[in-house]
């Protein structure tokens, strides 16, 4: 499912540093040349982006075991855990 997420991002990035290379072709010295180290910059974070989706996909992450549950147990606190309760505001 991750992977799936991250092409969205991937894709953006992509479209985003084509427009940073087109637009570096019509410069000249130094700004060419940092709009060309620029792009591969920008390529290479969206090369990054799938990468880790797979990553997260494959090991298994899921963003309501890690991140949504001990948030609804704080929230919501049940018998069982009476230490997780929130402290009251003052």
């Amino acid at each position: 499912m991750w992977f799936f997420a991250s092409l969205l991002p991937a894709t953006i990035w992509v479209v985003l540093g084509y427009f940073i290379l087109f637009s570096s072709t019509k410069s000249e010295g130094a700004v060419q040349k940092f709009g060309q180290i620029l792009a591969v910059w920008v390529f290479i974070i969206a090369s990054l982006l799938p990468v880790v989706g797979a990553y997260a996909t494959l090991s298994g992450f899921s963003l309501e075991e890690t991140v949504m549950r001990p948030i609804h147990e704080r929230m919501h606190p049940s018998e069982r855990s009476e230490g997780t309760r929130p402290v009251p505001n003052m």
